[in-house]
């Protein structure tokens, strides 16, 4: 789990990308951060608009492939250009609030039957990638929370982010991963940090 002053540095970080490249469409050099940053890691950077608090852009890396310095400004140039929305804008900066999300690896859930997967899966605690052929699709820990969803309403979209049908999930060869994230967000505009308690 990351550390309070982590998670800022980490918010702070995915700030300055999003107000740099949005400005100038050029990668920022970040040169100060926790050495634990260095590490391997998944990373998701969402924007939403304040004080309405409506979706802007999500875009993340899930796998560990890249330290995770360079997930988190890699996710935070490419939320800004999220194609479900235009382009963000520099006059937009002001009125947006930037959470990111660490991910922990990924687990393969294993299960016999779809009733095994539902009965394996904590609301709060569980971010899902589901995996099928072509398909692929992930949702972020704090979405079902925030949609309130149960467990199979939340296998259900995870299957429609997937380009599925809903009920995808429970077909054979799908594979179904969890993960942890630990979630910090500005409490507003270039504001205070604060994590993100998902399970109550």
């Amino acid at each position: 789990m990351f550390t309070d002053e982590e998670g800022g540095a980490a918010v702070r970080i995915a700030r300055t990308t999003v107000d740099e490249f949005t400005r100038t469409k050029r990668r920022p050099q970040v040169k100060e951060y926790p050495r634990v940053f260095e590490q391997n890691s998944g990373a998701f950077t969402t924007l939403s608009t304040y004080p309405g608090n409506e979706l802007r852009g999500c875009i993340g890396l899930p796998l560990p492939r890249q330290p995770l310095i360079d997930a988190l400004v890699e996710s935070a140039m490419s939320a800004t250009q999220d194609p479900r929305f235009p382009p963000l804008s520099p006059s937009e900066l002001d009125s947006i609030v930037v959470e990111v999300t660490v991910l922990s690896p990924l687990e393969v859930i294993q299960a016999r039957t779809p009733k095994e997967i539902i009965q394996k899966i904590r609301i709060g605690r569980d971010g899902l990638y589901l995996e099928s052929g072509w398909y692929s699709g992930l949702l972020l820990p704090q979405v079902p929370v925030e949609y309130g969803w149960d467990n199979e309403e939340y296998l259900a979209h995870l299957s429609i982010k997937a380009g599925m049908a809903a009920d995808g999930w429970t077909r054979s060869g799908v594979k179904i991963s969890r993960f942890s994230g630990d979630v910090f967000h500005e409490s507003e505009p270039r504001g205070r940090v604060v994590r993100e308690e998902l399970v109550k």
